[in-house]
């Protein structure tokens, strides 16, 4: 932005604010009650939260091969993605995954700014509609809901504040178990329920933990996650930058503000487009006024776009005064979401994105991890042969049970499974011990390098690299 824009834009804005939105003059809590937005964003909106409401509470009841499709069990180190198993052998895919999603979120704030949160957030899409939608059914839209909070307690406030909690903390209940049901799977949480509170009471109490954190959070807390709690809300101020596209009010074509006179030209009065109505500010589910620019309590949710929208299309004028735009967009009057930063995390994440997808494409469906059983040497095996004992367990990353046989790959011995065959069940880890067995004039030293090949349906799955001990004197 030119220092001559700057300074046009301060001129009409005043001081910037000192202060979050939420907190008054005397230093207490300002509570937000916004006004009901409503207009084409805020549809779209719409269906975008009854889309990701319904794959949060559907997820859980759907089965893959009698298994969870979603389970991130981390108290048996089990998790299920899209119904495929992961065990603590695929720690390093998570570790990728989790720097790919972080590159991800960086990539898209530098660009869209923070539209994660006003669109996907599941704070957001629960608090503006499901919470509040209860509220502005049994206390009305904001007027009706700033008059309820002043009047005395009497019958009609007390049975409509009662009515809300109730059902607050009920939604809270049923949105625990739902979270809960991506930890234990949906089968342990509805046994939970059907024996009762005392024959799981760990169980019950994380419930009710769980519950009383989000109706404290949906009905209480609010909009202060998103101010005071959430990290993202503090990184935006060091990923945006002037060609992040963010919504933005277009202070060129709005200022000088000035209120609406229907039988006065505002081009030869010299007036901007912005009427001053607040309607930006009386919808904004955090209170602030985005004339003043991009700001920490912002969330992107276009809320003001919609009220603007509609003030515009009364009083004559463009849609468009606070819109999807950056601040060298409404500077110079275009737009570049391309840049040398954006290009570099775009790069950066599709070579990402190729590294993790080879990675799951190759995952092995078996990982064995074969030890010599600890404080055990060598032992002669008849008069020709020495022999070693190894452990090996075996992870089996699919559902489908599966019989695994040992071999010595590339020189002469033999495997000696300990209890017969091996067989792996689907999902479950198995251990076992074996015998190799070597000839002695196969051995040219004390610990000679073996390779013992796993297989499976006469396929070879994976191959092992270990040591074979000998005795000393074979070193001379």
């Amino acid at each position: 932005m030119s220092d001559e824009d700057l300074e046009q834009k301060e001129s009409h804005h005043g001081s910037f604010r000192d202060k979050i939105s939420t907190v008054g003059d005397d230093g207490k809590r300002a509570w937000i009650y916004p006004k009901k937005p409503k207009g084409k964003k805020y549809n779209q909106r719409w269906i975008v939260a009854i889309v990701l409401l319904a794959i949060l509470f559907i997820t859980p009841w759907i089965k893959y091969k009698g298994e969870p499709f979603m389970l991130f069990n981390i108290l048996e180190r089990k998790f299920i993605l899209f119904g495929n198993l992961f065990w603590p052998q695929d720690f390093h895919l998570v570790v990728l995954g989790i720097i790919t999603l972080i590159v991800f979120i960086i990539l898209f704030t530098v660009i869209f700014g923070r539209l994660f949160c006003g669109w996907a957030c599941p704070q957001t899409i629960f608090m503006e509609f499901v919470f509040r939608q209860i509220e502005y059914l049994i206390e009305g839209d904001f007027h009706q809901q700033k008059k309820l909070a002043r009047q005395p307690w009497n019958f009609d406030k007390i049975w409509r504040k009662s009515l809300k909690h109730f059902i607050f903390f009920s939604i809270a209940v049923l949105i625990a178990n739902t979270f809960l049901s991506y930890i234990i799977g949906i089968e342990k949480v509805k046994l939970l329920i059907s024996d009762g509170p005392m024959e799981h009471l760990g169980g019950f109490i994380a419930m009710l933990l769980f519950s009383g954190a989000f109706y404290f959070v949906f009905a209480f807390f609010r909009e202060q996650v998103c101010i005071i709690a959430c990290p993202y809300g503090r990184l935006q101020g060091v990923l945006l930058d002037n060609k992040s596209i963010v919504v933005a009010y277009d202070y060129k074509r709005g200022e000088p503000r000035g209120k609406h006179n229907p039988l006065e030209d505002r081009d030869s009065s010299g007036k901007g487009d912005c009427i001053d109505c607040k309607s930006c500010i009386l919808v904004c589910p955090t209170g602030i006024d985005i004339r003043n620019g991009t700001q920490l309590e912002c969330i992107n949710c276009t809320a003001c776009i919609d009220a603007c929208d509609s003030i515009m299309d009364r009083v004559n004028k463009p849609r468009g005064l606070i819109r999807y735009s950056s601040e060298k967009g409404i500077a110079e009057g275009r737009n570049s979401i391309f840049n040398a930063r954006a290009l570099a995390y775009s790069a950066f994440l599709t070579l990402l994105l190729i590294v993790l997808a080879s990675l799951f494409t190759l995952r092995s469906d078996v990982e064995a991890t074969i030890l010599r059983v600890p404080g055990t040497l060598f032992q002669e095996y008849g008069p020709e042969n020495y022999s070693n004992v190894y452990k090996i367990q075996l992870v089996n990353k699919t559902r489908l049970d599966m019989p695994v046989e040992l071999k010595l790959e590339g020189s002469e011995g033999e495997v000696i499974v300990m209890g017969g065959p091996v067989l792996v069940p689907g999902g479950k880890v198995v251990e076992s011990n074996f015998l190799l067995v070597k000839p002695k004039n196969s051995l040219s030293s004390s610990n000679t390098p073996v390779e013992i090949g796993i297989y499976s349906g006469g396929k070879k799955i994976e191959l092992f690299k270990t040591t074979f001990i000998g005795p000393n004197s074979l070193d001379k």
